[in-house]
């Protein structure tokens, strides 16, 4: 018997472009490429006769595993997702997609993305729309002030710069 865990909060189902196309790409490769790839590997560990006792065989049968694993999941979270426009009409706002400058109540300066939650990228600066930090921003405009209750405590920020380019 497994160990109760309360339901995930639904994330929301939006995603640009480029993210949406990084998604199907990956499914694209993982079952054109990969997959056949793990299933040729298998039937050769298997092959090789005991199986109880085949090592190879058994990465193998959880590799595979693996893959059909994110391929289902992949499957069903496209169908579900919507590829968000561009850029709104109110290019002055921060809504989805757009790249913010805030600037912290030290004075440090961050450079952030709002994306969907299949396509956040801490090093990048991509935080997913489900963020507290995002959902603390939305609708706000150049130099207004707002906080945001964060992991490590309430903090304050300054909306420096918005922009929707491609190029950030």
């Amino acid at each position: 018997m497994g160990r109760w865990r309360p339901p995930q909060a639904a994330s929301t189902a939006l995603i640009t472009r480029e993210g949406h196309e990084r998604l199907k790409a990956e499914l694209d490769h993982l079952w054109r490429e990969r997959r056949p790839e793990v299933v040729r590997a298998l039937a050769a560990a298997a092959a090789e006769g005991d199986r109880s006792e085949n090592a190879e065989y058994t990465y193998r049968k959880k590799q595979l595993g693996e893959i059909d694993r994110r391929v289902r999941y992949l499957g069903k979270r496209l169908e579900s997702l919507r590829i968000a426009p561009p850029a709104p009409s109110d290019r002055g706002a921060i809504y989805f997609g757009a790249w913010i400058t805030l600037e912290d109540q030290a004075g440090r300066e961050q450079r952030l993305r709002i994306v969907g939650p299949d396509e956040t990228d801490a090093p990048r600066g991509w935080i997913s729309i489900d963020s507290p930090l995002a959902r603390a921003a939305l609708k706000k405009r150049v130099d207004d002030e707002f906080g945001a209750e964060l992991p490590g405590g309430r903090m304050s920020y300054v909306v420096l710069a918005i922009d929707y380019d491609e190029a950030g």
